[in-house]
């Protein structure tokens, strides 16, 4: 075993966007699990825009503090157990954050299956799938032959959501950024249409593709793309408020879209914000489902793998820049 422990510190909270500076590295003594812990080796570090988010305060956890190894969540095989219900050799998803090894409690961890490939189980079969199937079912619950639209349509959670209502019968337009990434959508994944919000007004763009309104929008970004879909949506339309990555890494705006309260009354419509947490109750079901879609090669999994350690707060940058397709991730090696 590996006598010390390397690590990315936040060392200091963005004014503005994220940059490399904001981070440094470290190396520390290898931690210690204690009794009811397990001492975990971090396999892949999972990156997403709530990664930024929470260094604006407090969200659904806590807010990160400078000084502190930076916060984020990672497939992990259990090199050391304390706890009785996990053994060393068994991967578990534990918020490790960004470190090679970390003692987590293990009572907040599950034995997860070994499957090929291993990332899937951070992307199709982890919260990015799981926080697709809720957020489009659960909380939009979209009805055959209604218009679904989604932002970030060539993310993580965006491009398993156009896919997941296509398999219920919807159609599905994808809202993504230059034209290579709206016709990998279109002619990879299946969507039926797609915006370029790079290429002009979205608002007369889904306008002309939606004459009856939106029935469902899935929101991954906020700012100017959900202030065109709101003002697009039909008659009892639902707005799912998954994310709001435009604004996590920029000058907030002075003001937001008007003329709301309004048009939600005269339309009818719910907007509703979730965490993929509440729904862990139908957990199992779920990944039953969304394994079957996979294997059936109805569901198809993009993931964008970089390596080292030392990459991950590139790779976040480059995440909130919108550089990836699909769920972008770290091999610590």
């Amino acid at each position: 075993m590996a006598a010390n422990n390397r690590q990315v510190i936040l060392a200091e909270k963005p004014q503005g966007k994220l940059t490399l500076a904001n981070f440094q590295f470290a190396e520390t003594e290898m931690p210690v699990p204690a009794e009811g812990e397990v001492l975990v080796k971090a396999l892949y570090v999972s990156l997403d825009a709530a990664n930024r988010a929470w260094m604006q305060g407090v969200t659904y956890r806590s807010a990160l503090e400078t000084g502190a190894v930076m916060a984020g969540g990672s497939l992990a095989e259990v090199v050391e157990s304390r706890a009785e219900h996990l053994a060393p050799g068994d991967l578990v998803f534990a918020e490790t954050g960004w470190q090679a090894y970390a003692a987590v409690p293990g009572k907040h961890l599950a034995k997860l299956p070994r499957v090929e490939p291993l990332t899937h189980l951070l992307s199709v079969y982890g919260v990015t799938g799981l926080t697709a199937y809720f957020g489009l079912l659960n909380v939009g619950q979209p009805k055959p032959g209604e218009t679904v639209v989604v932002s970030a349509a060539a993310g993580a959670v965006g491009s398993l959501v156009g896919q997941i209502a296509r398999i219920k019968g919807c159609r599905v337009i994808g809202i993504a950024g230059g034209a290579a990434k709206c016709g990998w959508i279109k002619d990879e994944l299946g969507f039926d249409e797609a915006v370029d919000y790079k290429a002009g007004d979205v608002r007369r763009q889904l306008r002309g593709l939606c004459p009856n309104g939106v029935d469902v929008y899935f929101d991954n970004v906020g700012g100017d793309v959900f202030e065109a879909a709101l003002f697009n949506m039909a008659n009892h339309g639902r707005i799912v408020c998954c994310g709001a990555v435009s604004q996590y890494d920029d000058v907030p705006p002075a003001h937001g879209p008007r003329g709301v309260p309004g048009l939600i009354v005269t339309k009818r419509l719910r907007v509703e914000g979730f965490v993929v947490m509440d729904f862990y109750a139908g957990r199992d079901a779920a990944l039953a489902e969304l394994r079957g879609w996979v294997e059936a090669g109805k569901l198809k999994v993009q993931e964008d793998v970089i390596d080292g350690l030392e990459n991950l707060p590139a790779a976040l940058i480059g995440l909130l820049a919108g550089e990836n397709r699909g769920k972008r991730m770290v091999r610590v090696g």
